[in-house]
């Protein structure tokens, strides 16, 4: 492997990253680190000073770009569209912004002439796979550092131990060390005493939901339109995507709406513990769930059910730019093309629960859905229906009891 003499590193500013800029400078030589931060809306307590911390650590500069808007329209509402969900609980909020950081990280590695992308991924997580996926199909000519995989730093703790011992300023410590990934969609929580399954969350842990025990005693209604499966409006107002989110967020959030915690399968093998907040997240898919089972026929939302798992999977295991994603989100898109309507959503003690639904292409009908006397149905009808349906069943119960 040649040394690099421009490298490119995905940039938070936490513990990791931090200490991997003075580790790729000792590491190659005369070499210069860019650092790259891609806004998907981490807050401002994490991108205040990023570009100061990034030069006190040794960046030659730091670029910090909005992907806010475009993150959710081209990463999180398809996602959105396709109802997607990893094994049954998980959001996808980390796994939905890697794709967008990474091809950030590329542009600017393209644009500055540099010969080299790093993160700070270990090699027991999917990040790494998520992020080196995209970097072979956007930049197969960049060369790919990742130093967890590399160097002789085994925990966390070494890692501080790390940053004591060359004056690195890192916001983690030895008492407080979980492991967090924020952005408009959620905020995930590995790490420390989480570690544990057995280990109920403490407190401290939560950052987004209220304690659903101590939440308001009065439920809270708002309402969702969507427009071919993607929302668009909040109680009525048309609002951009960041700010209709970052709103619902906050007014779930304080009904305790969206936490999750979860053993899940990582993509390397292991199963890992984490625990999840997806207030505003939480809202959007119980709404579009609605929706979807108003405005979509029937066989069609069964094939939806079905193509969500190898979707959701897709994007969890990082292969956003894997032609299979694309096709079927070509799928998803043309099945919501009706998924465009109201949606009131109840927000109560942790719970969200779609109570309304309403689109000019609803395919309910109450003429033949009533139990009175219907114009549009004859139940005589029936009787043929259910013994023609029934000839696989008879037939097996006759010749082979």
């Amino acid at each position: 492997m040649k040394s690099p003499h421009k490298i490119v590193l995905a940039y938070s500013g936490g513990l990791d990253t931090s200490i991997i800029v003075h580790w790729l400078k000792q590491r190659y030589e005369g070499c210069e680190v860019h650092a790259y931060c891609g806004d998907v809306g981490q807050g401002p307590e994490e991108l205040e000073g990023l570009a100061e911390k990034a030069a006190a650590a040794g960046a030659a500069s730091c670029r910090i770009a909005d992907l806010r808007r475009e993150w959710l329209t081209d990463f999180v509402w398809p996602c959105v569209r396709a109802l997607a969900v990893y094994e049954g609980r998980y959001l996808l909020g980390t796994s939905m912004a890697r794709p967008i950081l990474a091809k950030g990280q590329v542009e600017y590695a393209h644009e500055i002439g540099a010969d080299a992308v790093a993160h700070g991924c270990t090699g027991k997580g999917n990040d790494q796979v998520r992020f080196e996926l995209a970097y072979q199909a956007l930049a197969p000519d960049l060369q790919v550092l990742a130093p967890w995989r590399e160097w002789d730093i085994k925990s966390r703790e070494d890692a501080l131990e790390y940053a004591d011992r060359h004056e690195i300023t890192v916001t983690a410590s030895r008492t407080k060390i979980y492991s967090r990934d924020r952005n408009l969609w959620h905020i995930s929580h590995e790490g420390g005493d989480l570690e544990s399954p057995a280990a109920t969350p403490p407190a401290d842990v939560w950052t987004l939901t209220a304690d659903p025990r101590r939440a308001p005693d009065e439920p809270e209604e708002v309402r969702l339109s969507f427009e071919a499966g993607t929302p668009t409006a909040l109680d009525g107002v048309t609002l951009p995507p960041e700010e209709l989110l970052a709103t619902l967020n906050t007014i779930s959030g304080a009904h305790g709406v969206g936490r999750a915690d979860i053993c899940e399968n990582r993509l390397v093998g292991m199963k890992s513990r984490g625990v999840y907040e997806t207030p505003g997240g939480t809202v959007i898919l119980e709404a579009a769930r609605s929706l979807r089972a108003l405005t979509m026929e029937r066989d069609t939302v069964r094939l939806c059910e079905k193509l969500m798992l190898d979707y959701g999977d897709l994007v969890y295991t990082g292969r956003w730019f894997h032609p299979a994603r694309a096709a079927l989100d070509a799928f998803f898109r043309d099945a919501a093309k009706y998924v465009t309507g109201e949606v009131r959503v109840r927000l109560f003690k942790g719970r969200a629960t779609a109570t309304a639904c309403e689109s000019a292409a609803s395919l309910y009908s109450e003429d033949l859905a009533t139990f009175g006397d219907s114009a549009d149905f004859d139940q005589r009808d029936s009787r043929g229906f259910v013994k023609l349906y029934g000839i696989p069943g008879a037939l097996a119960a006759r010749m082979q009891p």
